[in-house]
């Protein structure tokens, strides 16, 4: 079968990538209006007639959507191709099943996360040749690592087809910006990734009127979907400002040089976990070092350590009590003892009063609260450090926003389910503010 065809020139870079024998995992996109679903509907159309008896996947978070804009997309790519889809395949509305004349076929797969199905068995028994998920930045991360599992069972060795998955995305600070435009940005992608940005201004086949359109969105709505930029968030839950985070690292802070100096830890409990140590004077954030999960000696040796060469009493030091550090806290003498999940304490620091659901909660909100005001200062972070500073700031999120009842965060294995890890620097950051909490009000304060 033969059909003329033209992708814009974005799109022929990314189809040529899906089609060499060197890159696996393919990232498209970075705004709307690039022409990303309708790539991944051409890619896979063409390997499905190309080569008899293999099987894809087509993927959403959920497959209602999916319907009512990724399979629109097939379709447009059949029309424009000039192909009757009553030729060459039938579509089973009940499987969800896109069977070839040829004897391939497509799954049309709904992603998302079902309690009944944490670990996602119901993709086991799938043998894929290849996959393609569409706006792969709304769905967890764990999904598409068992789909990857899935892939180079479907015939790939008949047809020397090297397995490959196509995640097409907007612009989100969740596992595809840590996976894809990070690394891309910092020029670490690694051989096997692929990362190709794709604006409405790169789609020659787009209708201007859509451009306007989103030249006169809000400022989030530009910067994200006109000029996809990955840097900015529309999420009113999310605690701090992006600006003032950044903010953290500017030069030309002036600190008080007599302010108390304070060590907060939190200590790691799981093999990819770091133990990350603090060292303040004031809110001039001194030092930040970390290390591997280590025994309790260690971690108890680095801190006093520490605390020696910073002049740090030991009432000023502060360690996750959950899990290795309540041992830490054990044998070191009149540290403070943090506990996320125990109750908020009663504070004189501010004449403002909330219910918070825990103590964490109430820290990380007197954290944001500083952030946001500019106070809050690092200016020695080297790049790792800042990145995953800034990272991990981002990720944190009121819970439930447009509820009444006790202010609580996003769980903290969301939030690994978006960073890839554990949010341990700003856990350490917000251990600091226990001691804020304490403090007598006062205007500079509230």
């Amino acid at each position: 079968m033969k059909a003329e065809f033209h992708l814009t020139c974005k799109q022929s870079v990314a189809y040529k990538k899906l089609t060499d024998n060197i890159s696996t995992e393919i990232g498209y996109g970075g705004a709307a209006g690039g022409g990303k679903s309708f790539l991944g509907c051409f890619w896979i159309l063409s390997q499905a007639l190309a080569y008899p008896d293999t099987v894809w996947l087509i993927g959403r978070r959920e497959l209602t959507n999916l319907k009512k804009t990724t399979l629109l997309s097939f379709f447009k790519v059949l029309n424009v191709m000039k192909i009757n889809p009553n030729t060459i395949f039938t579509l089973n509305s009940q499987t969800n099943v896109i069977q070839f004349n040829n004897g391939s076929k497509v799954f049309l797969m709904d992603m998302s996360y079902q309690p009944s199905d944490p670990l996602y068995t119901r993709f086991g028994g799938l043998e894929l040749t290849g996959a393609f998920i569409d706006e792969s930045n709304e769905n967890e991360l764990q999904s598409i690592e068992i789909i990857k599992t899935r892939m180079g069972r479907g015939k790939n060795k008949e047809y020397n087809l090297i397995p490959k998955l196509l995640e097409t995305f907007n612009p989100s600070k969740n596992h595809v910006y840590h996976r894809y435009y990070k690394p891309w940005k910092d020029g670490k992608l690694k051989p096997h990734q692929v990362f190709i940005t794709a604006l409405a201004t790169d789609n020659t086949y787009l209708d201007p009127s859509y451009i306007e359109q989103l030249k006169n969105a809000d400022k989030v709505t530009r910067e994200r979907l006109l000029y996809g930029n990955f840097e900015y968030d529309d999420d009113p839950s999310k605690l701090f400002d992006y600006d003032k985070i950044i903010d953290i690292f500017r030069e030309g802070y002036i600190h008080q040089t007599k302010e108390q100096r304070y060590i907060s830890c939190d200590v790691a409990r799981f093999g990819a976990d770091k133990t990350v140590v603090v060292v303040w004077e004031g809110y001039l954030i001194k030092l930040i070092k970390t290390m591997p999960k280590s025994s309790m000696k260690e971690v108890k040796e680095l801190i006093e350590h520490l605390a020696s060469v910073h002049g740090v009493p030991n009432s000023n030091i502060i360690i996750d009590e959950d899990g290795v550090g309540g041992g830490v806290v054990d044998f070191m003498y009149n540290v403070k003892g943090f506990v996320n999940g125990s109750s908020p304490i009663e504070s004189t620091y501010s004449k403002k009063t909330h219910n918070y659901r825990n103590l964490k909660t109430q820290c990380y909100f007197k954290l944001a609260e500083l952030i946001n005001q500019g106070i809050i200062y690092y200016e020695d972070a080297s790049s790792e450090v800042r990145d995953m500073l800034i990272a991990d700031l981002e990720q944190i999120a009121q819970r439930n926003i447009d509820k009444d009842g006790k202010l609580e965060l996003v769980p903290k294995e969301e939030v690994k389910e978006k960073l890839g890890r554990s949010p341990d620097y700003s856990d350490a950051l917000m251990m600091r503010m226990y001691f804020e909490i304490k403090k007598k009000w006062t205007p500079y304060a509230a």
